[in-house]
């Protein structure tokens, strides 16, 4: 337990491409913020609100446990890091990809009223936050894994920036939607979007650092 808790300076993280990632991967389309919206389309947000808690909470555990595999990973396998690192860099410029050529097609379907266990449900099956808790975990937050107060602090911040975003979604899916059909917004967001992303990956990969290094 003494080596789980050993604190590495919080220096070694990258706040820029981190939040980016962070930011954009949470907001953009996905099971938590479609369903979100639907929600707060069909019965408003006061009553989607306990479907968004249990959506935050779901979300909080797997980020924990995405810390936790990686600590663990790593830790029987040193020479893991520096090539997820790159693997994470290419699944990242995929997500660019993906974002790029999004066509953002929302279909409304009358939906029974979802709560707080169904939120936390769907958090199991969503391979999208599994992938997402692992690649953050692995890379931008590898340095903070050795601690599992920073790690407690760090999945609390991601759940909360997941409420925000399902929130968001909430509020104004219905907005948004209908924003995005118009196809100039939507390829000016979709190509905003992934020019960031590759720049989160190329950050994360270190290729920048390495080429202009003396």
């Amino acid at each position: 337990m003494g080596g789980f808790l050993k604190i590495k300076p919080m220096e070694s993280i990258n706040l820029a491409p981190l939040l980016t990632f962070v930011f954009i991967t949470t907001l953009t389309p996905g099971p938590n913020n479609i369903s979100s919206s639907s929600m707060g389309i069909l019965y408003g947000y006061p009553k989607s609100v306990n479907y968004l808690a249990g959506i935050a909470a779901g979300f909080f555990v797997i980020m924990l446990l995405s810390g936790i595999a990686s600590r663990t990973i790593f830790t029987l396998i040193p020479q893991l890091e520096a090539a997820m690192r790159i693997i994470g860099a290419l699944y990242i410029l995929w997500l660019a990809y993906k974002t790029f050529k999004s066509s953002y097609q929302f279909t409304q379907h009358d939906s029974p009223l979802l709560g707080f266990n169904s939120g936390l449900l769907l958090q199991a099956f969503n391979p999208k936050v599994w992938v997402y808790g692992l690649t953050l975990y692995a890379t931008f937050l590898a340095g903070i894994t050795s601690n599992l107060l920073y790690l407690v602090i760090s999945a609390g911040l991601l759940a909360g920036v997941a409420f925000f975003c399902t929130s968001t979604w909430a509020l104004s899916g219905a907005l948004i939607g209908r924003m995005l059909q118009r196809p100039y917004l939507q390829k000016g967001l979709n190509i905003l979007l992934a020019i960031l992303l590759v720049y989160t990956a190329i950050e994360l990969s270190g290729l920048l650092a390495g080429a202009f290094s003396p």
